[in-house]
């Protein structure tokens, strides 16, 4: 029994550790490519480490870009969506985990049918708004309509809703009004789905593509996604520069994983308890 067990438990640890290869390869890929000449990038048969580790690429793409003013368009743009959807949806998720008001549930119904539409439905309208208000090619444009998300609102719903009635009722007696309610009791006991939820926001933000492509066309407006994909020639592409420009990009978010996996893990997990 127990030579089954380890038996087990070595298969299961290799399919582990095989699926992790296959993750990790290709930012391992990325990583190396990034310190590749463009001939040892584009060579038959591909060579996996590089002759010799230049920072060439990574020098390049700072000037062939605005990179500075692209990478601080990403921040401040991911920063904005992060702060505001957060608000927006933890309001919002209280009022419907612990709110009675008229229409509540078919309003919730509503809300929540906006994740079974695809997201490329609302491009045309949204561009159409910002170009009436005259924001296009502005940063503004960037977050406006990413400010509220359905996502958020249920996800923090099922956190309000897990926590026991008492703390309210007791608050109450205690002479609380709701905004003192949800901003001193309830949103400190919901801290792992705040943070998930900021990950989320924070990683879609970051790596949004399609809507800054759209709304914004000039480079210094651009964010790091599209300006990236402008080193994509027709006939021949610097791969070298562009994965030394998706390496930059992609360290901030690695860092924040790092920073809140404890929590994050945590609020994935809880995620699914409804009271």
């Amino acid at each position: 029994m127990k030579s089954k067990a380890s038996t087990k438990k070595i298969i299961v640890h290799v399919i582990l550790l095989a699926g992790v290869a296959i993750v990790v390869f290709p930012f391992i890929w990325m990583v190396l490519t990034s310190f590749k000449t463009a001939g040892e990038a584009m060579q038959i048969p591909p060579t996996f480490f590089p002759k010799q580790f230049l920072l060439d690429a990574y020098t390049q793409i700072i000037t062939a870009l605005p990179f500075t003013r692209v990478y601080l368009n990403t921040i401040i743009s991911t920063l904005v969506t992060t702060a505001v959807q957060v608000t927006f949806c933890s309001m919002a998720a209280y009022a419907f985990a612990r709110i009675e008001f008229p229409f509540k549930n078919a309003i919730f119904i509503l809300i929540l049918s906006v994740l079974m539409v695809p997201g490329q439905i609302f491009l045309i309208p949204q561009y159409l708004i910002i170009q009436k208000i005259g924001l296009l090619d502005t940063i503004p444009a960037l977050f406006l309509p990413n400010l509220f998300s359905a996502f958020g609102t249920f996800l923090l719903r099922q956190f309000f809703m897990s926590l026991p009635k008492e703390l309210e009722e007791a608050a109450i007696l205690d002479g609380c009004n709701r905004f003192q309610i949800f901003g001193k009791i309830m949103l400190p006991l919901v801290k792992p789905g705040i943070v998930s939820l900021v990950i989320f926001t924070a990683k879609f933000a970051w790596n949004d593509f399609m809507w800054p492509l759209i709304v914004n066309t000039s480079p210094k407006m651009m964010t790091l996604g599209p300006a990236l994909a402008t080193l994509q020639g027709q006939y021949t592409t610097k791969y070298p520069m562009q994965m030394a420009g998706a390496v930059m990009a992609v360290i901030p978010i690695i860092v924040l994983f790092f920073i809140f996996q404890r929590q994050f893990i945590e609020g994935v997990a809880q995620s699914g308890i409804k009271g």
